[in-house]
């Protein structure tokens, strides 16, 4: 379950698929991945139980950089792109 960091209206979606590859099971930051919509608000650009393309810009596990820090998150977290032009529906992100 991811909570979602645009205001494209959803609020929760959990990945179903992470793309990339024939038996990806992994997602990290940046990654393209498969999302349901499981809430969102009334009168928003997505409903509950749509089929969206994502992309993973929070994780809870920590990453590690090439100088040797690692960085993670307090949540886990997508904004909702198009699945053609991979250009974010909404208008505004939240969060680092």
């Amino acid at each position: 379950m991811l909570t979602v960091a645009d205001n494209s209206g959803a609020k929760i979606a959990q990945c179903i698929r992470v793309l990339g590859g024939y038996k990806k099971r992994y997602g990290q930051i940046g990654d393209i991945i498969t999302i349901v919509i499981k809430s969102a608000v009334p009168r928003g650009l997505v409903k509950k139980s749509e089929v969206q393309h994502g992309v993973i810009i929070r994780q809870r596990k920590e990453i590690r950089r090439k100088d040797g820090t690692y960085i993670r998150f307090d949540d886990n977290a997508v904004v909702i792109v198009d699945k053609k032009s991979k250009e974010p529906k909404g208008t505004r992100i939240f969060g680092p």
